[in-house]
């Protein structure tokens, strides 16, 4: 298959590459770094990575911002963060990419764990995962040409620990390479409108 990476350079984008890579035609983009640059947040860069990139048979997202603050102290500006690269930037991935993707291909985003487990200052991240689980689920039963489309919930990853130990207290990590089989499982697999869990 020939596979689209975006975030391709980031910690779980790697670990995604690295799975798929012997088996698979791996583009990767990134802001910086990879085959494509892109910006989430910016509809006329998703449309030039289409455009640059070409036909695919699945495309991935292993990326998307959110700030941690606390909700008193959190601006509508900071919660945009999330909104405009989590949030928005997934959908309109997909959105746009609808034409690039053959018939029986495929979308797979990222939410992650605090939706369904909540931390202290994780709530702008954790609206942004529950709008993505939702977004997949209602989007599934309206893909065209038999394109599925599905989402990968990941726990704080072993790798990131150093950086986000200080607010997952009690958490146990796990490995990005245990994250990057559940893509594995999504793109090679059958199913649509799931959120793979990977705790």
């Amino acid at each position: 298959m020939r596979i689209l990476v975006v975030g391709a350079t980031g910690t779980l984008g790697r670990a995604v590459v690295d799975r798929l890579k012997d088996n698979h035609e791996i583009i990767k983009a990134a802001r910086r770094g990879g085959d494509v640059t892109v910006d989430m947040t910016s509809t006329e860069s998703i449309a030039a990575m289409y455009e640059a990139v070409g036909k695919v048979d699945a495309v991935v997202v292993t990326a998307g911002s959110a700030k941690f603050l606390p909700l008193t102290d959190m601006t509508p500006e900071d919660n945009q963060v999330a909104i405009d690269g989590k949030l928005k930037g997934q959908v309109n991935i997909v959105l746009l990419g609808l034409d690039y993707v053959h018939d029986g291909g495929s979308f797979t985003l990222v939410s992650g764990i605090l939706m369904d487990d909540p931390i202290a200052q994780g709530t702008s991240s954790a609206m942004a995962n529950g709008a993505i689980r939702a977004f997949v689920k209602s989007a599934a039963i309206e893909m065209p040409r038999g394109i599925r489309i599905n989402t990968v919930s990941p726990n704080v990853l072993e790798e990131s620990w150093n950086d986000y130990a200080g607010y997952f207290a009690g958490f146990v990590p796990v490995p990005a390479s245990k994250a990057a089989a559940a893509y594995q499982k999504s793109i090679e697999g059958k199913q649509t409108g799931q959120c793979y869990e990977v705790y």
